[in-house]
């Protein structure tokens, strides 16, 4: 497994992730801003105090630029967007981030499309298959019960554990848990998902659901927690070569800070590994010739699935997995001025088929799913 990662390999393979997944590059939405002058502010002052875990201080960072940027989705409109320290045409930073985010959606599909993002760009980097652990902690109402079970374990085990875990345990039980997962003496720690919330089970199964139905590998990791006031519900983590490489959760909480009021629903994942070199700046992309456009369950899973086929086959399409409503992902569609449309409803995603439209003419193809990617390519 490779330590250090080219600047330009990250860049580009990190933005063919985004276009396949429907992750948009937050410099799209910065582009977009430059003549509306955003709003130019520092730190929420409710944050002032809170102590920030290195994972939490990046998110809190893009969510600062979105604040400026005055972005938020929209009921009709989730936003799906990825971010990356590296800046073309300049040294890359000597640790590299690669984020993916899904707000204003609280559905499983958001934490999916999130994991199998991460799950393709860690087989792009690595050449191997990353481990994805998973874990719940609750919400709220979850973590304060937890926190008390910990609480009762310390108290209970705190003849047979080492004196700096029982002293940790006296300012912050989570804390204390994480010492005692990484010293290796927490076989008996009490398991956040025993205790979790009737709300915070559904959306955990929902999740877990979602996973295997679209053929995501991954184990349940017990010992997988977080702590502070940033994290809730879901966490996961990507392992490639014995290494954490990835870290991720829900964080609805978190984004009050930044959009006081109202907040918003939101899931997202920070990538991080080395990085040497410099990302050149590229002409402005060929026009992509299919938007592929979904509604249901099951061709929003079929479409995840088919993600990877299409990427790794090139073929020039992007999506908006995320997006629930067909009529906002024609008009999606409509602002790519992509010549084909790649249509699935629940009919045809139980057909196993896909229907091909013809900007121009309005033809329709009726497409079997066997073979769907050769045939995309002979499209002329």
């Amino acid at each position: 497994m490779r330590d250090v990662i080219p600047a330009e390999e990250l860049l580009h393979k990190a933005s063919a992730v985004g276009q396949y997944y429907g992750f948009m590059p937050l410099s799209s939405l910065t582009a977009k801003a430059r003549g509306s002058r955003p709003k130019q502010t520092g730190y929420p002052e409710s944050l002032t105090g809170i102590a920030l875990d290195p994972t939490a201080e990046i998110v809190a960072s893009f969510l600062k630029q979105l604040q400026k940027l005055e972005c938020a989705p929209s009921p009709r409109q989730p936003l799906f967007v990825w971010h990356t320290n590296i800046a073309p045409g300049r040294p890359a930073p000597k640790k590299a981030t690669i984020q993916f985010h899904a707000l204003g959606t609280d559905r499983a599909l958001a934490d999916a499309v999130v994991i199998r993002a991460l799950i393709a760009l860690s087989r792009d980097l690595f050449h191997e298959e990353p481990v994805v652990r998973i874990n719940s902690m609750g919400d709220k109402e979850t973590r304060a019960r937890y926190a008390r079970e910990l609480g009762n374990f310390f108290k209970k085990r705190g003849p047979t554990l080492p004196e700096e875990c029982v002293n940790c345990a006296k300012r912050d039980t989570f804390e204390a848990a994480e010492l005692a997962i990484e010293n290796e003496y927490a076989d008996d720690l009490p398991a956040p998902t025993e205790h979790l919330s009737d709300a915070s089970r559904k959306r955990f199964e929902d999740l877990l659901e979602y996973l295997e139905m679209t053929e995501t590998p991954y184990e349940l990791a017990k010992n997988l927690i977080s702590r502070g006031s940033t994290w809730s519900d879901t966490c996961f983590e990507l392992v490639a070569g014995e290494r954490r490489v990835a870290w991720g959760s829900r964080y609805n909480d978190f984004t009050k800070h930044f959009f006081p009021g109202s907040g918003m629903s939101a899931t997202g994942a920070v990538f991080q590994v080395a990085s040497e070199g410099k990302a050149v700046v590229k002409a402005k992309p060929a026009r992509l010739r299919f938007s592929f456009v979904h509604i249901g369950d099951e061709a929003k899973r079929l479409s995840i699935r088919l993600a990877d086929d299409f990427r790794k086959a090139r073929v020039s399409l992007a999506q908006d997995i995320g997006v629930e409503s067909l009529t906002e992902q024609l008009y999606l569609a409509e602002r790519r001025n992509s010549p084909y449309l790649l249509i699935m409803g629940r009919k045809e995603a139980l057909e196993g088929s896909a229907i091909l439209r013809n900007r121009a003419t309005q033809v329709e193809t009726i497409l079997p799913l066997a073979g769907l990617v050769e045939r995309l390519k002979a499209v002329v």
